[in-house]
């Protein structure tokens, strides 16, 4: 990497973090841009040398690439590689080092809205509750986990970061300490999600602890923290195991509790609340999966609803296609 660009990019991340973004936000951008200079460096490009049409090229240069499989970049990966470009460059008009943002037009990709594509029943959820009895200790720490992770909706990371005291027992709340965006909430938990949760704590994290205590909830049993890829391997573990098929760890269960609640009828903007939403379109995709009343709804007031017409409708004939025909 040539010193021009290698000085504006470290400028650049050292500005983010002064700023307070996240390592991972830091590292995301720093990604991004690395693959985007290289691209510019094979060219003979400056930043100065950069225009709109220039950006041009390079985004449709990302949507032909191809991975090692030989499969196309995702248009959200595509999004996550451009969007560090128009922060680079807006840094660099604001510190006065060009005259002009080139990436301020630039159009992203369009990215369609998916609904989570899996999510397990209730029968489902109580079927993997079961089946963790069989590990003992390690399975009074995974019934807590699961429970946790299903009442409350965490992210894996906002789980992983809990401390001894972040379950409040008697208010019946767990705080999240810097979720996404840093940002702190307050977050309902069942009672039987917490009852599990308190006997992990009490009754067998105390007797994994080994040395210093530094205060984090989930252990494994040798007293070192439960990470990340060991917590997911562990979930995809138990799915299987207790029979069920479908892909997904931790944030399916994420997925079951918002689908669950509005299901039931809470309000979208609580789940939104829940879940540590900041907008309320993300959460307003589980309303397409929770139709269950919806369903209800429609069955009661639509005319055409049922199989069989009523008296109050005007027709009393039944009006099944067998009839009709």
């Amino acid at each position: 990497m040539s010193a021009p660009w290698e000085g504006l990019l470290r400028q650049f991340l050292d500005a983010s973090a002064a700023k307070g973004h996240t390592p991972a936000t830091i590292t995301t951008r720093q990604r991004g841009l690395r693959r985007f200079i290289a691209w510019c460096e094979e060219r003979g490009l400056d930043a100065a040398d950069i225009t709109l049409p220039i950006l041009e090229r390079y985004q449709r240069h990302l949507f032909h690439a191809r991975k090692r499989d030989d499969t196309p970049l995702t248009l959200a990966f595509q999004v996550q590689l451009l969007l560090p470009i128009n922060a680079l460059f807006r840094h660099l008009v604001r510190t006065g080092q060009l005259p002009a943002n080139p990436a301020a037009d630039l159009e992203l990709p369009r990215l369609p809205q998916r609904l989570p594509r899996t999510w397990l029943s209730v029968a489902e959820i109580e079927q993997v509750l079961r089946h963790v009895a069989i590990y003992g200790d390690v399975g009074v720490r995974d019934r807590a986990i699961i429970e946790t992770l299903y009442s409350t909706g965490l992210r894996r990371f906002e789980l992983l970061a809990m401390g001894v005291r972040d379950a409040d027992e008697h208010a019946g709340v767990v705080f999240v300490r810097e979720g996404k965006g840093r940002k702190d909430r307050v977050v309902p938990i069942g009672e039987r999600a917490l009852a599990w949760l308190v006997k992990y704590r009490d009754e067998v994290r105390a007797q994994w602890i080994v040395g210093l205590d530094d205060g984090r909830l989930w252990l494994r049993p040798d007293g070192k923290p439960l990470r990340k890829n060991q917590l997911t391997e562990r979930m995809k573990k138990l799915l299987g195991e207790a029979g069920i098929d479908k892909p997904g760890a931790c944030h399916i269960l994420r997925h079951s509790m918002a689908t669950h609640m509005l299901d039931h009828g809470a309000d979208v903007r609580y789940v939104q609340a829940i879940l540590g939403h900041a907008q309320l379109s993300t959460t307003a995709i589980y309303t397409h999966v929770a139709i269950g009343q919806l369903k209800a709804v429609h069955a009661a007031t639509h005319p055409s609803a049922r199989l069989t017409r009523t008296r109050e409708s005007g027709e009393d004939r039944d009006a099944s296609p067998d009839r009709d025909a």
